[in-house]
């Protein structure tokens, strides 16, 4: 059969190539779209199912590729833009108006560094250019202001149809609310539970959000309230447990993830965070302060993926404090390469499971 330069063949070549993850052809799920021919200049448009997508350069490399089987090609110019799909939604749980996808960062125990890795995860998908919204759930302790910069933030409280609306502050890509923006910087939060629930709701329903492909939610340490009633309210896309490698994280860790199983609420997988130590004046070198292995291990034995290894670097901390995540501030170092392939991780394994749903 000989093949003519036209739009019919070039979606017949294309026919083969994969999306990695899906594994189904590209057009097939209608992500080859705008085909056009002159003059041998080929183009068209990659729609992935993620801003974020991790293996975007290998698509577009697999796309050229089989194009250029055909005669008469001058040029292919591949245009890539994504549509984040949809979480399917639950009968027994409210979704929030404009987003997509809701992901919990929850941990075990307290000081394993959930609060970095969300705020971190939150800014990761921002810079590949996806909607993202943070919610600071850890009411007891809301220290995510500060580690996006924006402790000094105002947030504007408005009277709705349903109460106050908020407006969520903005900062690197990242629009954020918080009980630290409704409280003194020094006063303590002493609610029971029914409180907790209604701020946590409000924070999810009485929050101009707008359009988002992500709502990131930082979870409190443990399996208390916070994290029953956000499971209970709004269907999840999944979510990402944070743990240390030393035997004390991983025991409180594998309770926080048997606790979203029990739940029905999907865990993405497993994050280890200060995997090792880089000294800053000798970064060849790693020290396994906290223990090593600790996060495959309990990976391997629930069945859940480990989705990244961050590294203690001193960058992380200083970083933080200052309201500039790590991958915005060192974007070469090893801990905010780390950062960035769990975001497209956990994007990729969020666009999968929407679709497969």
């Amino acid at each position: 059969m000989i093949m003519t330069l036209d739009v019919p063949s070039i979606l017949q070549v294309l026919r083969p190539v994969q999306d990695p993850e899906l594994q189904k052809s590209l057009v097939e799920l209608n992500m080859i779209r705008n085909v056009a021919v002159n003059d041998g200049d080929v183009s068209f448009t990659l729609v992935l199912t993620t801003p974020a997508c991790p293996l975007r350069e290998f698509i577009v490399e697999d796309c050229e590729k089989a194009v250029r089987t055909l005669p008469g090609v001058k040029s292919v110019n591949v245009e890539v833009t994504a549509e984040t799909p949809q979480q399917k939604s639950l009968p027994d749980r409210q979704g929030i108006e404009g987003v997509k996808n809701i992901i919990a960062v929850s941990s075990g125990k307290g000081g394993v560094g959930k609060s970095t890795v969300a705020v971190n995860l939150a800014v990761a998908l921002a810079q590949v250019g996806a909607k993202v919204g943070l919610i600071d759930a850890d009411i007891y302790g809301p220290n995510a202001p500060t580690m996006l910069g924006l402790e000094s933030a105002n947030v504007v409280v408005q009277q709705g149809a349903q109460g106050e609306v908020l407006e969520p502050a903005f900062n690197h890509g990242v629009k954020m609310v918080s009980m630290g923006f409704l409280i003194d910087r020094d006063q303590p939060v002493i609610w029971r539970g029914p409180m907790l629930n209604g701020v946590i709701r409000q924070f999810l329903y009485q929050v101009t959000w707008g359009e988002l492909d992500y709502l990131v939610v930082d979870l409190p340490p443990g399996t208390g309230d916070a994290q029953l009633t956000l499971a209970q309210a709004v269907p999840m896309a999944g979510a990402v447990i944070v743990t240390t490698p030393q035997n004390v994280a991983l025991s409180d860790a594998r309770r926080g993830l048997k606790m979203f199983q029990q739940l029905k609420v999907p865990v993405i997988g497993i994050v280890e965070n200060m995997s090792y130590f880089i000294p800053p004046d000798m970064p060849d070198k790693q020290y396994d302060i906290f223990g090593s292995g600790g996060g495959e291990k309990a990976a391997q034995e629930l069945g859940v993926p480990l989705i990244g290894c961050v590294p203690l670097e001193m960058d992380v901390r200083e970083g933080g404090d200052r309201g500039i995540p790590i991958v915005v501030q060192s974007p070469e170092s090893a801990s905010a390469k780390a950062l960035v392939e769990i975001a497209k991780s956990v994007a990729g394994k969020v666009s999968v499971a929407a679709l497969a749903s």
